[in-house]
């Protein structure tokens, strides 16, 4: 089977100054996605961007003169009034985190009913056994590589194994089911280490630095062409 992989950057690691063309530029030079990165200072000790950000890039984020995806991952606690907010702000993906939520099913069922498809972010520690019970409100499982809240961390070597195990459970209820589900990583993914993240089963790549942080004369298509050929 051909696997259908998505290149996400994300705009964490962007210049804010200019974001409007960095997200114009990274999508034009190759990148699939647009991840958007949201925490508040309390689920994790930072504090990024809101609703209001994702609304603006909207019209920037294009993809051979379509609308591109914009996934945006929740890094906040309470998870419902933000998710809801972000349905109604361009986003296309809403992920979070289980121990962000009094009610998984809900919020997930929240985020669908806004438009949006859903998805959980499992952190290093988290069990995967959470995804048992809501696979079917899930369109995608985002694994975290690194422990959440900040940019430019080194990749967790166990996040492969536990990578193997969550793709097997995907490809037991698609065969099931006859419905994908999508399996992303962010942290620490660069051009050394993408095609061993691909082979444990991951089909949908994060990255922040290890595009925007490789900015040349090109722009970024120079090392997302990498990216694409590490890939191959």
């Amino acid at each position: 089977m051909s696997i259908d992989y998505k290149i996400a950057p994300s705009i964490l690691s962007a210049d804010f100054a200019n974001l409007g063309q960095e997200v114009s530029n990274v999508l034009e030079d190759g990148a699939d996605w647009i991840h958007f990165d949201v925490m508040d200072n309390h689920y994790v000790p930072n504090l990024t961007i809101g609703p209001d950000i994702c609304k603006a890039i909207r019209s920037y984020a294009k993809k051979d003169g379509k609308d591109a995806i914009i996934d945006v991952h929740l890094m906040v606690k309470p998870v419902d009034e933000l998710a809801l907010m972000f349905t109604k702000s361009g986003a296309d993906i809403v992920t979070f985190h289980p121990e962000a939520s009094n009610h998984v099913d809900r919020t997930l069922s929240l985020i669908r009913e806004g438009g949006c498809q859903s998805g959980l972010v499992l952190n290093p520690s988290t069990p995967i056994g959470i995804l048992d019970h809501v696979l079917d409100k899930i369109d995608m499982v985002l694994l975290m590589s690194v422990n959440p809240g900040f940019g430019g961390q080194s990749f967790i070597p166990e996040t492969l194994n536990k990578a193997k195990l969550v793709r097997a459970k995907l490809d037991e209820y698609e065969a099931k089911t006859s419905r994908r589900i999508r399996l992303e990583v962010d942290g620490g993914i660069k051009v050394e280490n993408i095609k061993e993240a691909a082979n444990a089963g991951i089909d949908t790549f994060v990255s922040g630095s290890g595009v925007f942080g490789k900015k040349d004369d090109s722009r970024y298509k120079n090392i997302l062409d990498e990216f694409r050929k590490a890939l191959k």
